[in-house]
């Protein structure tokens, strides 16, 4: 958290808001988020911030005021809320109060726990908003879980995280790594989690969303975060929701024909299965903050190279704070009753089996592949080329220390572990941690070792230290 930053409390924070005469809007909240409006009436000086309070909890008057959706608590139905309501105001309200005012809309749309307790308890929020009178709009939108057990506790915490929403985007707007940080304030991460955030508009011209999604995985607001290869933002729920999953993990420094290979083979082998429909199947390629910490710090410019060349390649990139499989397992199965697939190296599921990773956990090893196996997931298994002997360590003649070797192949023959089978053997000499050295040493041959598209922005974009040879430069000179 940032030092110089006023710790206010909730009640500080909606004074403040309605004791600043430029601000004026629309508060629309529908089911369980009718908390946020409280807190401006409550402080007092309401009349001064908030031109209309409404909520439309019945379904047939939520579509008449906003027109029709397939999901009530959904980005779609938040969307239709702010523009309707920011719209309404400038037409209302701006030729008598145009100069002096920033019209906003503040909307949001939730299930809270039901009273079976059998719900998914999440909702989307947001704000529209002039950051100055006579502006563009600019605009904020963010999806949270709500992690009280408690109906009114769940409330409380969305009363609260909207007021930090909204005095983020009047006071700090110029600061967007700072606003995320605040909407923390007077809550922690045990009560709500904050999977998703989109920052548009003018004031925010300049963010680069897949940055902020970084940091709320960063701050420990979620534990995953997701977007798309044009570099839009995803919920997670959204898209992974009753659809089969495919993950391959990587450093993808860059991505190289053998991760393009790995994620090809795993899917011609998943789509396979019985039990999987090809195509439905949602493929994630996954950074652990882990391995963008190894360095000892995050290194922005870093992560957004392997973004960008992930992008160039078409795939939707997950950054996760989960090194331990069995959590990412977890985390996966929350969404999606389907399949889950993992594909990786040898060297990966050799990884898998030191004890050492599961030290925290009281059974260990075997209670982290209870947890890792307990859905319906499965491994596959790509193989690795000694680049000395030229052997092949397949799932078949893999060697594990000790007991462990025993588990391993129950593993195996019960179908949890499988081979892939159907890899392109040209590619098995290519390793990204050569990729990168040939780039940097400027030997021009890493080229061929990656898609061309890949190459293409690497060397247009001078990624991972690139340097164009100066070998023509002074060729053409003699």
């Amino acid at each position: 958290m940032d030092d110089d930053r006023p710790k206010l409390s909730t009640n500080q924070k909606a004074l403040k808001i309605n004791l600043d005469p430029m601000f004026y809007g629309t508060f629309a909240e529908i089911g369980a988020g009718q908390e946020v409006a409280r807190w401006f009436f409550k402080v007092g000086g309401a009349a001064g911030t908030i031109s209309k309070s409404m909520s439309a909890y019945d379904m047939a008057v939520s579509d008449a005021i906003y027109g029709r959706c397939k999901r009530y608590v959904s980005r779609e139905r938040l969307q239709d809320m702010l523009n309707h309501e920011h719209n309404l105001n400038l037409e209302r309200l701006q030729s008598t109060r145009r100069d002096s005012t920033a019209f906003f809309a503040f909307a949001n749309t939730v299930a809270a726990r039901n009273y079976l307790g059998t719900n998914e308890c999440h909702g989307w929020m947001g704000v529209k908003f002039q950051a100055h009178p006579r502006d563009e709009d600019s605009q904020i939108i963010i999806h949270v879980r709500m992690l009280d057990q408690e109906n009114d506790l769940q409330q409380e915490t969305l009363g609260i995280v909207g007021v930090n929403l909204l005095y983020a985007a009047f006071f700090l707007h110029h600061r967007p790594e700072m606003m995320i940080e605040s909407l923390l304030d007077n809550l922690t991460t045990n009560r709500i989690e904050i999977d998703m955030i989109e920052y548009s508009g003018i004031e925010f011209r300049h963010v680069d969303n897949r940055v902020m999604s970084l940091k709320l995985v960063q701050l420990g607001l979620s534990g995953a975060a997701m977007f798309g290869p044009a570099g839009e933002v995803l919920q997670p729920s959204e898209v992974l929701r009753k659809h089969p999953i495919l993950v391959e993990r990587g450093s993808f420094r860059p991505v190289t024909k053998v991760n393009i290979d790995m994620i090809n083979s795993a899917h011609a082998r998943f789509a396979s299965e019985p039990d999987v429909e090809d195509s439905k199947i949602v493929e994630l390629m996954e950074i652990t903050m882990r391995n963008l910490l190894s360095a000892g710090k995050l290194d922005l410019t870093d992560f957004l190279e392997r973004a960008d060349v992930l992008a160039a390649a078409g795939k939707t990139v997950l950054i996760s704070d989960y090194f331990e499989y069995y959590r990412l397992a977890a985390y996966l199965a929350r969404y999606t009753s389907q399949p889950i697939a993992v594909t990786m190296g040898v060297s990966s599921v050799q990884d898998l089996f030191k004890e050492e990773y599961y030290a925290g956990l009281e059974g260990g090893i075997l209670e982290a592949f209870g947890r890792l196996f307990t859905k319906n997931l499965r491994i596959y298994v790509y193989p690795l080329r000694d680049p000395a002997t030229g052997e092949l360590t397949t799932v078949q003649n893999l060697k594990l220390p000790g007991g462990l070797q025993s588990l391993y192949t129950h593993l195996v023959e019960t179908g949890r572990i499988k081979q892939l089978d159907n890899f392109d053997e040209s590619v098995l000499h290519i390793f990204s941690r050569d990729v990168l050295r040939r780039i940097k040493d400027e030997d021009p041959s890493w080229e061929s070792m990656v898609p061309k598209e890949i190459a293409a922005i690497i060397k247009h974009r001078r990624f991972f230290g690139y340097r164009e040879s100066e070998v023509s430069d002074a060729t053409l000179q003699s």
